[in-house]
Formats: structure tokens, C-alpha cells, sequence
């Protein structure tokens, strides 16, 4: 597309990005929001914290698991929270007028999305990991994504931008975990990092 006369590429790309927030919008709906709201909360850092728990006292692999998902998770929120402070993108219901999110905001700047970079992290991290894991952590993180747009937290822009980060992410906490078996035992550690 071409800029309109006055317009840069940067304001289309934003216009672009209002409108596609918007049309997600209408899909609203008692059940959908509740559903949406719920995503959302599974990928919290208690839900993440919770879950890299129990991973770790699973036993066999657990231990492993656990260091995975605290690493990527690790990674993603320090690649994550210093581009959002950097770049100040104010939220949807700050930049839209009339816009209401449909839940509470953890913060003032939305981009990128520190739950979708979360959420996409573990799920690169654990692709190709024992079976259903790695499909369940993906379907896990696109439903976080799309919630995050939905409740009104992010533009689609900011969501996208956090799949990159995850996905950056979790391949660095792959390559951590496997050259550094001591980060097994760091795991537990890094999980508090996301709390």
C-alpha cells in the first residue's frame, strides 16, 4: 500500500493496526470474553510459576522441563520488558479514544506483548518435546496472543512482536539448557523471575 499524501508509513501502519484491533473487538461476547479473560490468566506468572512446578516435581524429566520453561520464560521477559520501556507504546484504551480494555493491564506500554514473548518462549522451547507437550504449549500461546488483542491489552502489532520475541527466545533457552546442564537446577530459580 501506498502512504496517503501527509501520511508516513508509520501512521498507516498504526491506522492498520487500530482497525485490525477493532474488527477482533466485535467478535465480543459474554462467553467470549470470559474465555478470553481465562486465556489470558494462563499466562500470568503464577499460572507459569504453578506450572514449572509441577513440571519439576514430576520426576524423570521433570527437572528438564522445569529448566526449560524457566529459561525461555527468563529470556523472553529480559529481551521483552526493556524493548517495552524503550519504545513506550501506550496501550489501546490510552491511544483510542473511547476504547476500553476488558481487563486490568499490568502496565502502561503495550509493545511487545510480555505475555505473548512468554508464552511463545516456552512453546519454541518445548517443540519436538515428549509428545503433546510442545502442541498443547503452542495452542496455549496462540489462545494468549489472540486474547491479549481481543481484551483490548494489545494491538495486533504488539502480539506479533511478542511471537518474535518468544520465538527468539526459545531457541536461546533450548540452546542454554542443553549447554549448561546446571541451568536444570537453576530452573527452579528462574520460574521466580517470572513472579
Amino acid at each position: 500500500m501506498i502512504p496517503l499524501r501527509g501520511e508516513s508509513v508509520w501512521e498507516r501502519v498504526v491506522s492498520i493496526d487500530q482497525r485490525l484491533l477493532l474488527s477482533v473487538r466485535r467478535w465480543e461476547s459474554r462467553f467470549v470474553t470470559r474465555l478470553m479473560r481465562a486465556l489470558t490468566h494462563l499466562g500470568d506468572p503464577a499460572s507459569w510459576l504453578l506450572l514449572g512446578l509441577v513440571l519439576g516435581l514430576s520426576g524423570g524429566s521433570g527437572p528438564h522441563y522445569c529448566a526449560l520453561l524457566g529459561t525461555a520464560a527468563g529470556v523472553a521477559l529480559l529481551i521483552a520488558q526493556p524493548l517495552k520501556r524503550l519504545c513506550c507504546r501506550r496501550r489501546p484504551s490510552c491511544g483510542i479514544g473511547g476504547f476500553a480494555a476488558l481487563a486490568k493491564n499490568p502496565d502502561v506500554f503495550s509493545f511487545p506483548s510480555g505475555h505473548t514473548s512468554v508464552a511463545f518462549a516456552v512453546a519454541v522451547a518445548f517443540a519436538g518435546h515428549s509428545g503433546m507437550l510442545g502442541g498443547l504449549f503452542l495452542a496455549l500461546a496462540a489462545g494468549i496472543a489472540v486474547s491479549r488483542v481481543y481484551l483490548g491489552a494489545h494491538y495486533p502489532l504488539d502480539v506479533a512482536a511478542g511471537v518474535l520475541v518468544g520465538a527468539v527466545s526459545g531457541v536461546a533457552a533450548r540452546l542454554l539448557v542443553n549447554l549448561f546442564p546446571l541451568l536444570k537446577l537453576a530452573g527452579y530459580a528462574s520460574l521466580a523471575a517470572i513472579s
